[in-house]
């Protein structure tokens, strides 16, 4: 009955008309609020996927590091149980550690991933290769695959020939004296077999070679190695947490488990928090709004104060006719939010399908990504109502205390 009263006032005629043009100016207010937070949070949400699908192909599933110091060791009993679990469907076992990559006159320090036949199959890096071929070689014939980052830095060139190889240092654990740079470095020439484009964080810090390689030039026997990487049977990133945290228990406190998300947890949490920061700025377009439906109901009390008169004789509570008037708020609310949705989706619909914002040239992809979420659809329309809610039972508040009368 509320909702029927507060139709008729909304679509009747009223005395002046800046009465509805301060109604639907509210109503516009509230589509553009509703359509840029909708825009801001799918693009959001594109660039986390985009992000997250990055961060999938470079990091396995799960990692398995020691809780101390910088070699994982585990026993035969403890392999085997990695090995036997059902939930596990791949382990490759890596060692890492900082180098010094140089070739002429040109050098730089990278991260060198040494990695077993199995790596390929825990992680997607080899889907990445730009140019080349996927081939880190073998113990007494080593190559490498560089970032592009990499490559670009030290002047070698997949596929180009070469009078010299680049050279690998690795520091020397046993050295006595950290002043003789012979002494202090393992060297070894290596061989480029191939390029990887990922993102620039990755491509400009990570080469990777073989396990054996690394292990010999570190010092290190068979079954010593930096971590674990595990690709695991799972439908969900809660299923990998659930699955994670079993195998924590299982190993004990010696080794730190981690799923992909927590080894970069703070890259996630920044993501998250710019989103609800831009969120909350953006929601302040719906604080415009509010103050125009106070504008709109407000005259709207006035225009209808012999109604309201009318409606008390007969018997509306205080309560009642408030209600009205809030219902009269969220009709502005409904009619706003609606048309907001529905434009914000035929945008995000346009720029999925024909790519129409382009982004700057060297990022992943050219144009802005968009992954338009219900729960975020849910959480604008609830925004607005509440915002509607609060602006609206200022002016009802007050009609339904008016004491009016019919004598003229």
């Amino acid at each position: 009955m509320n909702f029927l009263f507060a139709w008729r006032y909304f679509k009747s005629k009223k005395s002046t008309n800046a009465v509805n043009i301060i109604a639907y100016i509210s109503i516009v207010a509230i589509m553009v609020g509703t359509i840029a937070l909708i825009l801001v949070l799918s693009v959001f949400n594109g660039f986390e996927s985009l992000v997250k699908n990055l961060y999938s192909d470079f990091y396995a599933d799960a990692k398995i590091a020691p809780a101390s110091g910088k070699i994982l060791q585990l026993n035969t009993a403890q392999l085997n149980f990695i090995k036997q679990d059902k939930q596990i469907a791949d382990i490759s076992f890596v060692v890492e550690e900082k180098a010094l990559l140089k070739n002429g006159d040109n050098q730089t320090t990278v991260l060198v991933k040494g990695v077993d036949d199995k790596y390929s199959s825990v992680t997607n890096i080899a889907n990445h290769i730009a140019r080349g071929s996927y081939n880190v070689g073998v113990v007494n014939a080593p190559e490498i695959v560089v970032g592009a980052g990499i490559e670009n830095a030290i002047g070698v060139y997949v596929g180009q020939e070469s009078l010299e190889l680049p050279t690998l240092y690795l520091p020397n654990k046993k050295a006595l004296s950290f002043t003789n740079l012979n002494d202090a470095f393992h060297s070894y020439n290596v061989v480029p077999s191939g390029v990887f484009t990922v993102q620039q964080e990755f491509d400009n810090k990570y080469i990777f070679t073989n396990l054996a390689f690394m292990q010999f030039m570190l010092d290190m026997d068979s079954s010593q190695y930096s971590y674990a990487e595990l690709k695991l049977i799972a439908k969900n990133d809660a299923e990998v947490k659930k699955i994670s945290e079993q195998l924590q228990k299982k190993l004990g406190n010696n080794f730190i488990v981690q799923t992909r998300y927590e080894q970069n947890k703070s890259l996630y949490s920044i993501m998250q928090m710019e989103k609800w920061i831009i969120y909350g700025i953006l929601s302040l377009i719906l604080v415009v709004a509010a103050f125009n439906i106070i504008g709109s109901l407000t005259m709207l009390v006035l225009e209808k104060q012999k109604d309201v008169a009318i409606l008390k004789a007969m018997g509306a509570s205080d309560n009642a006719v408030k209600n009205i008037f809030i219902s009269n708020g969220f009709i502005l609310a409904f009619i706003g939010s609606g048309f907001g949705v529905v434009i914000a989706t035929i945008i995000c619909w346009l720029q999925i399908k024909f790519k129409l914002l382009k982004l700057n040239e060297g990022f992943v992809i050219d144009y802005y990504p968009v992954e338009m979420r219900i729960q975020d659809i849910i959480l604008v329309i609830i925004t607005v109502f509440l915002v509607s809610f609060i602006a609206s039972y200022i002016p009802a508040s007050k009609a339904g205390k008016q004491k009016l009368s019919l004598k003229s």
